[in-house]
């Protein structure tokens, strides 16, 4: 049966208004009418820069759990990064990953490729042969060191018509170092100033990455880039003794944060992603020295975005849908066909143990929010539906 959204807040994505219905919304089968004027209905997001842990690693996550936990967060459509086991740098292990997406995958799942086999950084993968399958290619996690590697792997991209997404860490660098980043993503707009292809970069956190791209930027080079939540609320200053503060690349300083911000009111920085990175509860409980890499996302950043960027007025409701929908749906053409509900007047703190993901290291847990998502649908059916919603309709 078709719900009403007569009366509800629609997100207008063709006019930016916010206020308008005229957001084409599928209709829900199998659900009686409701009443959504208390709500908003804002198109579903897309998150570029996820680990969902299988192949090779479910003890950490799985793409049952990591797609679920997505869904919860309003996301339709996620880009999985490639360190599994096997490696997607061949069909064999993009099919791999392919076969779990399709029989345990609530949302668009769609793998990344790797840049080099086995992401080792010595030899490419089979770019052509995966090309179809995979949304683009990156070996995030490490960077692509050798130069003459890197240019052959965006002469094969720019042939395919695929993005390379690229993890910035130059290993001649003191690792963590905010040069070890920057200076990256300076040879790689060199690169893609001479060639063209379409380049990405992941979860940048310096001022100086947002001061190159946003000269390339100027320049004409063909560039996006993203941050994190994390990078935007909190600073080196923030962090404890937990290894829900470790993350690559680390917290930085607040002139950091402040460039970030800027970068997401200027334009510089085009989207927002969670670089969602579960991991075992011992492989985080070490402490900050000794435990591993990485925090879970997908179920907080809007609501993190939302309080801290929205509702204090940095940032207009408008612009964070572009960030976390429009631009990377326009960047990785990934046609919007979804939508998720949020209460956006609920206030609640943020529990780990509450989360659908099997990771629960998180540096918000216990932070105050604002936004609480109730559903997400994809192509007319819910891929979350909360208890509240299901209560009522």
């Amino acid at each position: 049966m078709k719900i009403d959204f007569s009366k509800a807040n629609v997100f207008d994505k063709e006019s930016m208004k916010g206020k308008l219905s005229s957001l084409e919304i599928p209709s829900v089968s199998d659900f009686s009418c409701f009443d959504f004027s208390t709500y908003d209905i804002l198109p579903a997001f897309i998150d570029v820069h996820v680990h969902f842990r299988e192949p090779g690693f479910s003890y950490k996550e799985r793409i049952a759990t990591g797609s679920q936990a997505a869904a919860r967060g309003g996301y339709f459509a996620v880009c999985t990064m490639p360190n599994l086991n096997p490696v997607p740098d061949s069909l064999g292990g993009v099919n791999a990953q392919l076969e779990i997406i399709k029989r345990d995958s609530v949302i668009k799942t769609l793998p990344f490729g790797a840049i080099t086999k086995g992401q080792n950084g010595l030899e490419l993968s089979d770019m052509e042969a995966i090309a179809p399958f995979v949304c683009g290619f990156s070996d995030d996690g490490k960077g692509v060191n050798d130069n003459s590697l890197m240019r052959e792997a965006m002469v094969r991209a720019k042939a395919l018509d695929k993005i390379i997404s690229a993890h910035c860490e130059d290993g001649s660098c003191i690792k963590d170092s905010k040069e070890a980043e920057w200076k990256q993503i300076e040879r790689d707009i060199r690169l893609v100033s001479d060639i063209g292809c379409k380049y990405h970069v992941c979860h940048i956190s310096t001022k100086e990455s947002v001061d190159l791209i946003r000269d390339a930027k100027k320049s004409g080079v063909n560039i996006t880039c993203e941050t994190a939540p994390h990078y935007l609320t909190l600073t080196d200053g923030d962090k404890e003794d937990s290894g829900r503060f470790r993350m690559n690349p680390p917290l930085r300083d607040k002139i950091d944060m402040d460039a970030l911000i800027e970068g997401i009111c200027d334009g510089t920085v085009d989207m927002i992603a969670t670089d969602h990175a579960p991991h075992s509860a011992e492989e985080k409980g070490r402490g900050f020295d000794r435990s591993l890499n990485g925090i879970v996302g997908l179920e907080t950043a809007f609501p993190v975005m939302y309080t801290a960027f929205v509702k204090k007025g940095i940032i207009t409701l408008d612009r964070l849908v572009e960030l976390m929908s429009l631009n990377p749906s326009e960047r990785f053409n990934i046609p919007i066909d979804s939508f998720t509900v949020y209460d956006l007047n609920e206030e609640y703190k943020i529990d780990p143990n509450s989360f659908a993901t099997m990771g629960r290291s998180s540096p918000f847990a216990g932070n105050s929010v604002y936004g609480r998502c109730l559903g997400t649908a994809i192509n007319g059916k819910w891929a979350y539906l909360s208890e509240r919603l299901k209560k009522d309709i």
